[in-house]
């Protein structure tokens, strides 16, 4: 997974680490419904970190770029229903929730959907997978 968050991220990266946490639907959907008012499991959700004071200047620690929710089953399910590689679903939700704790959001508008679908693109072609939007 730390291969296509990094490609992801490229120099928005350096120095940052995200987290990556595995959960059950049930977990899934109450967080969904707590942060997004969405009352069922999805597949990946992103939880940008709050910005570092300066002070952590000059350390050698990583500094968090946030944390990613990734919901198996239902990556599972996704991948079954669409025809698709587990894994290259699993590598678009890892890059797709990594754009998006670097500011990345398709739901602001088209322009910015655009954007991020053709990074999203780039990356999993780097690693020899297709357009997850064709």
């Amino acid at each position: 997974m730390h291969h296509w968050a990094a490609a992801a991220l490229g120099r928005r990266g350096s120095g940052r680490e995200i987290a990556v946490r595995v959960v059950a639907p049930r977990e899934s959907r109450k967080l969904n419904r707590q942060w997004r008012g969405k009352d069922k499991p999805t597949n990946v959700l992103s939880f940008p970190a709050p910005e570092l004071q300066a002070s952590r200047a000059g350390t050698t620690d990583a500094i968090p770029l946030g944390d990613l929710v990734i919901c198996a089953d239902v990556v599972r399910e996704e991948a079954e229903r669409d025809g698709k590689r587990i894994d290259a679903h699993w590598a678009h939700l890892v890059i797709h929730g990594a754009l998006h704790l670097a500011g990345y959001d398709h739901e602001v508008g088209d322009r910015e959907r655009r954007r991020m679908e053709r990074r999203e693109i780039a990356v999993l072609r780097s690693f020899g997978y297709g357009n997850p939007y064709l």
